[in-house]
């Protein structure tokens, strides 16, 4: 089930859902939320995304769907 953003906890692996030009998705990384934005958890990289819900972080996930 998909949360609202405001929710996410910090510097945990997480599942965002973000917006682009190809609608809502899910990103296929675990990405952690910090005070000053958002990293990919593998590369610690920081990310310049715009998510819109979370859900904990799960290796697998056969069900991407219920992006609402």
């Amino acid at each position: 089930m998909w949360r609202l953003l405001l929710e996410a906890p910090f510097e945990q692996d997480i599942e965002l859902a973000v917006i682009d030009d190809d609608g809502v998705h899910a990103l296929i990384f675990p990405c952690q939320r910090l005070s000053d934005g958002w990293i990919d958890a593998i590369s610690g990289e920081m990310l310049d995304i715009h998510p819109t819900h979370w859900r904990p972080w799960q290796n697998r996930r056969s069900d991407r769907s219920g992006l609402h």
